[in-house]
């Protein structure tokens, strides 16, 4: 399978920087208000999901899409690549490790939270599936995996908000917030475009 490599290697290094960010449950920091170690695995674990979304979204032009379902892409492309640098910014500027979302982005991969995939996102074999689809074929897969994956970005931003202590940065309220916004609107346009495709 192409990517097997960059997969387990991705998998072992954002394991080892999520559990970095295990340890204390607040971290005093003197020019940002305080944050979680919650925090801290939700932007990292983000970033990879984002990544995933970017590949998937990315395979739209090679791969027959119908123009509707480009147009999805591209606004995919543009606006996770976007908050990917937001998120790596967020970390660097509190001097935490920052993945590179971009390099991440352009192999076959699958976000590894623990050992195990994060929610929403595609096994290994959900993407040679969907990277082998042609034309109506893609469309269907993609509008379903890409469902599939903001579900489990909605699941990850649920499970911030119930962490305690976190999102005391209104930064990164607004930001987890406006995730939930954008991902459950797109969720509902990509149901219709799903249910108006030939059956």
């Amino acid at each position: 399978m192409r990517g097997s490599l960059a997969l387990a290697t991705l998998g072992l290094a954002l394991g080892a920087t999520i559990a970095a960010g295990q340890g204390s449950a607040v971290k005093p920091d003197t020019s940002h208000p305080p944050y979680t170690a919650s925090d801290v695995s939700f932007l990292t674990g983000m970033i990879a999901h984002h990544a995933q979304a970017i590949l998937m979204a990315g395979w739209a032009p090679s791969h027959g899409a119908s123009q509707s379902v480009l147009v999805l892409c591209e606004r995919i492309v543009v606006a996770q690549n976007d908050e990917i640098v937001s998120m790596q910014r967020w970390l660097r500027e509190r001097g935490l490790p920052v993945p590179d979302g971009h390099a991440m982005a352009g192999h076959d991969m699958a976000g590894m939270d623990h050992g195990a995939l994060m929610p929403g996102m595609l096994t290994p074999a959900q993407l040679t599936q969907l990277d082998a689809a042609r034309g109506a074929t893609f469309d269907r897969l993609f509008l379903t995996f890409m469902i599939q994956h903001h579900q489990g970005a909605l699941v990850m931003v649920d499970k911030l908000f119930a962490s305690p202590g976190a999102m005391m940065d209104d930064v990164m309220y607004k930001f987890a917030s406006d995730v939930s916004a954008d991902q459950s609107t797109e969720i509902e346009r990509m149901q219709k475009m799903l249910a108006a495709l030939p059956s």
